[in-house]
């Protein structure tokens, strides 16, 4: 075992996800994860509480960046332009790895239980994006509103990012999917 080899965290989620595209999330188990990362069992539960946290590790991470996006946008920035700015954040964190993501989405696409852990994730950054519109000044329902719209975008415009042509730009995506919006209007 590669106990001591750096970044066993990182080799835990390349294993998994290996594992989940090759046989199946349901398939799989904690012990085949830690032994293609190299890893025990136990070093697997030192980084993830079960085996869907693998592929949701990121959220918090995620979460700051976008609130860190939208706390950086102009004080005169409208809630839209606000949670715009917080889409551009996310952009950068995520939109460096296409492979990955596309891989990602066809894991949690397949599995119900990964699907509805997702829409939880998605809920929770609602909740911050909405909660950072109203530290801004913005009351409900605009605040809640904004960050439902901006989720809302942020989801189509990742799934069309997933499924274009390789090498597109995340940010460019998000924009063009928050420009539908507006054009809806």
């Amino acid at each position: 075992m590669g106990r001591w080899e750096p970044d066993a965290a990182g080799r835990l989620r390349a294993a998994a996800l290996d594992l989940y595209v090759e046989q199946g999330f349901e398939q799989t188990t904690v012990a085949q994860i830690a032994e293609r990362a190299g890893v025990t069992a136990r070093t697997f539960f030192r980084h993830f509480a079960d085996k869907r946290e693998v592929l949701f590790a990121g959220t918090e991470v995620l979460e700051q960046e976008m609130l860190a996006g939208l706390a950086a946008a102009p004080a005169g920035a409208g809630p839209l332009e606000a949670v715009a700015a917080a889409l551009d954040a996310a952009a950068g964190f995520l939109g460096d790895n296409l492979a990955h993501s596309r891989r990602r989405r066809s894991v949690i696409a397949a599995n119900a239980e990964l699907r509805e852990r997702e829409l939880i994730k998605m809920a929770r950054l609602a909740d911050s994006l909405a909660q950072g519109v109203r530290d801004r000044g913005t009351p409900d329902p605009e605040a809640r509103l904004a960050a439902e719209v901006g989720i809302a975008v942020f989801r189509t415009g990742f799934e069309r990012w997933v499924d274009g042509p390789d090498g597109g730009d995340l940010s460019e995506v998000l924009r063009e999917s928050l420009a539908q919006v507006r054009g809806l209007i």
